[in-house]
């Protein structure tokens, strides 16, 4: 179950919240004030999801105490609740790293949607296509950790060991954000794709979670073959890259420590990835005999001789896309 604490010098207001975000489904905890907010989290910041503190409070006010619970925990959610917003106010907090704004009198309805909202936001947008992120707000459950049936894809660059002896520092990282990174990110982003993360010159996507469809594998595919398309373009063309896919089951969810929190998946599928993309050649797209099961109908593929995979407890068939049918 998700935490969320409420600070508030008024007890009627505390009330109030814990009352409408129990009913949403979360455990409430609840502070008088700011130092007691802060010490809360400092004893028990790693249970805690979200704060919503109001503004205006004896001692410490709320911008305060949600700037020390940031210092504190930057992965806790943090929302002001002012009936006394301003201008300056609001720069102020969105300076300060402050998630969002709820103002007095709050409607409940409209209260639940924005905590939501504001939590969502900073774990997921900048990793899930719109429509997902949009998908999730409604359905935040599917934050928490759980098993779920996905297909993972691994690219790499190949040689880039070589490219970057001899490159300058700043010119590698030109090349590489401008004709690696973003271009591909936006692949994966127009077959809505999670962007897991980037690993060097590695990125791992993934297709099912946190939002499951019956296409996954196939998109995951087709993606593979648009990123590899995409490379072959002007200036893309100075690298090469290399592909890995397999499907199976997962845990998917929300893992780290107070220090750092990501949104990502564990399982063998991830690991044989990882390892179908390390043997790839350049211009491959290698996937395993569970993805191409789920694809066969739809896309050609030869298959590829391997030897035993590291880490891989039995022998695997292993298949190179060529393309569609």
């Amino acid at each position: 179950m998700i935490t969320i604490m409420v600070v508030d010098d008024e007890e009627g207001v505390r009330r109030s919240l814990r009352r409408i975000l129990e009913g949403d489904g979360y455990h409430v905890l609840l502070a008088a004030d700011g130092q007691e907010a802060i010490h809360m989290v400092a004893t028990n910041g790693q249970t805690i999801e979200t704060v919503i503190s109001d503004f205006k409070m004896p001692g410490i006010d709320g911008l305060q105490t949600l700037i020390a619970i940031g210092k504190l925990n930057p992965e806790i959610t943090r929302i002001i609740l002012t009936g006394y917003a301003t201008m300056d106010t609001a720069i102020y907090a969105l300076n300060a790293g402050i998630d969002g704004f709820l103002t007095k009198p709050f409607d409940n309805t409209e209260l639940k949607l924005k905590v939501r909202e504001y939590n969502l936001r900073k774990r997921l947008k900048q990793f899930v296509p719109e429509q997902v992120y949009d998908y999730l707000q409604k359905e935040r459950q599917h934050l928490l950790p759980r098993r779920q049936r996905v297909t993972v894809l691994f690219s790499d660059i190949r040689g880039f060991s070589a490219i970057a002896e001899k490159s300058e520092p700043e010119s590698l990282a030109e090349m590489v954000n401008h004709h690696y990174f973003s271009p591909l990110d936006n692949v994966i982003f127009a077959f809505e794709g999670t962007l897991d993360k980037h690993i060097g010159d590695s990125i791992m996507a993934v297709f099912g979670a946190p939002l499951a469809r019956e296409d996954d594998t196939l998109r995951a595919v087709l993606c593979a073959l648009k990123m590899r398309e995409e490379m072959e373009k002007g200036n893309n063309r100075q690298f090469t890259i290399g592909i890995g896919i397999s499907t199976g089951e997962v845990m998917a969810g929300v893992f780290g420590s107070i220090r750092k929190k990501e949104y990502t998946v564990f399982g063998h599928p991830v690991n044989l990835a990882a390892r179908l993309e390390r043997i790839a050649q350049g211009g491959e797209i290698l996937i395993c005999e569970e993805t191409y099961r789920h694809v066969a109908d739809k896309i050609l593929a030869e298959a590829r001789e391997i030897p035993n995979l590291k880490g891989v407890g039995r022998k695997i068939q292993v298949f190179n896309v060529v393309g569609t049918r």
